[in-house]
């Protein structure tokens, strides 16, 4: 089936914290949009009242856009479309489509308790579907009905689903579904294709534990004279333990990777890998990944989230980013930990240095803490029990070769072969009482490196005071 102008929908319900394997869903179906110049829009599923709140759908507005997943229209949010949707139901109940039920829910609990203990699958009996020549019971007083969807009886729904190909569901394992609650509320799958039609949806692309309620939408679809979009189903993301990515199983909310320290950029490109491929590519942009993406290089088995592969790919991102932009993006991790980072070194040259050892940018501020640290006050028996006494001469060397060298890389590390040469000793034996002189510490980056960030003048004046 082709289209003209494709639209696609993320429809989250805010009942929960937003993790990688939900934020997947909105990746796929805003490449596809991307992809062929479409629209892709955001839908708030709300109408579960008791668990839906405002904080979680700040964290999901606030998830889509630290990933740069924009939105064309929205958020729409359904409860504000409650008079819509009471609108259909009326037009189906006039039409004959639907019909009001009043089974109890105690009535409905005994069938299905009687059906279970006759090894039948638990459904509605259609007690109250008017049909020609059926006698419906009488009303029972003081009981608000629901209101169920005719479904067709008889034939099956079918459906190219374009992830796991043809879908075939009997219409008889489907039974009328209550569209509408005696309060009048619209239920989930009802709202769902409404909002669909309403927003002429081309492609629905979405988890796998949809399929299910896919045959009940496309036949209301039908019902109402739409034409049922393109479904994409997604397999299950696994956790590391094989159990479906849930809160229960441990799972990270989008907020916990940016407080853990991640690049958007790393994670948009690690879930893109969770169920969809381009050839052996890795590592990509995200301009490469909406070039290539297309429903059919969707992955039709479950994928499994690998921690370690994800810090992996974020050590990849910060070790190639602009020292510049990931020094702006480690700022707030390095004030939190009380670093003034306009009291000291460069802050660029200082994330410069230490982002190729770094897989999160709170390891680059805490690496940086040592330059904005104040300059050890070591004591004497310090001293001793760090630089023997035998390198005392080739520090003072080292010193004055310093004093008098260019203030560059290359410079210094000229500076400590030519002392080496003249003592006739090995880098680690001057470098670890170099280093504790530095910072109180025999652990940092490349020496040479860490005086070019320090400076000439502060570094001298550390050394001197222990020789």
């Amino acid at each position: 089936m082709s289209f003209m102008h494709i639209r696609t929908r993320f429809a989250p319900s805010p009942t929960g914290f937003i993790h990688l394997g939900n934020l997947r869903s909105a990746l796929y179906p805003w490449a596809f949009a991307r992809h062929n110049q479409g629209d892709f829009i955001l839908r708030i599923e709300d109408t579960d009242l008791e668990r839906s709140t405002q904080e979680a759908v700040d964290v999901i507005i606030e998830g889509m856009a630290w990933l740069g997943l924009d939105l064309d229209e929205g958020p729409i949010y359904q409860m504000q479309r409650i008079d819509r949707y009471r609108a259909v139901v009326k037009q189906m109940l006039d039409a004959g489509l639907a019909y009001p039920c009043y089974m109890s829910e105690d009535e409905l609990n005994k069938l299905r308790d009687q059906q279970m203990v006759n090894k039948e699958k638990p459904r509605y009996n259609g007690l109250w579907r008017p049909e020609p020549g059926k006698t419906l019971p009488a009303i029972p007083e003081g009981v608000l009905p629901v209101i169920r969807f005719k479904n067709p009886i008889g034939g099956s729904v079918i459906w190219e689903d374009a992830v796991k190909g043809k879908i075939e569901i009997s219409n008889d394992e489907l039974d009328d579904l209550v569209i509408a609650r005696p309060d009048g509320t619209p239920t989930y799958n009802f709202c769902v294709v409404v909002d669909d039609l309403d927003m002429n949806i081309t492609h629905v692309i979405r988890g796998d534990d949809h399929v299910n309620n896919t045959p009940r939408q496309i036949n209301i679809m039908k019902a109402l004279d739409g034409v049922p979009p393109v479904y994409a189903h997604l397999p299950t993301v696994l956790n590391d333990l094989g159990e479906k990515m849930s809160k229960r199983n441990g799972a990270m909310s989008v907020r916990d990777y940016q407080k853990a320290g991640y690049l958007p950029e790393a994670i948009l490109n690690y879930l893109a890998r969770l169920g969809w491929s381009h050839g052996d590519a890795e590592i990509f942009t995200k301009e490469q990944f909406v070039n290539w993406f297309e429903l059919d290089s969707l992955g039709r088995s479950p994928a499994q989230h690998n921690p370690e592969k994800l810090l992996w790919l974020n050590h990849q991102y910060i070790q190639n980013a602009d020292s510049a932009a990931l020094a702006e993006a480690t700022k707030p991790f390095a004030h939190e930990l009380g670093i003034n980072t306009e009291n000291g070194p460069d802050f660029v040259q200082v994330v410069a240095l230490l982002k190729d050892r770094a897989n999160t940018l709170i390891e680059i501020a805490e690496g940086a803490k040592l330059f904005y640290l104040p300059a050890p006050a070591h004591n004497a028996e310090q001293i001793a029990a760090n630089i023997p006494q035998e390198i005392v001469p080739a520090l003072q060397d080292l010193i004055e070769a310093i004093k008098n060298t260019e203030h560059t890389k290359a410079a210094y590390g000229a500076a400590f072969k030519e002392v080496l040469a003249k003592h006739q000793i090995k880098m680690p034996a001057l470098a670890m009482p170099v280093r504790y002189a530095l910072f109180a510490t025999t652990q940092t980056p490349a020496i040479d490196s860490v005086l070019v960030v320090l400076g000439k003048d502060e570094a001298v004046k550390r050394l001197s005071k222990v020789v």
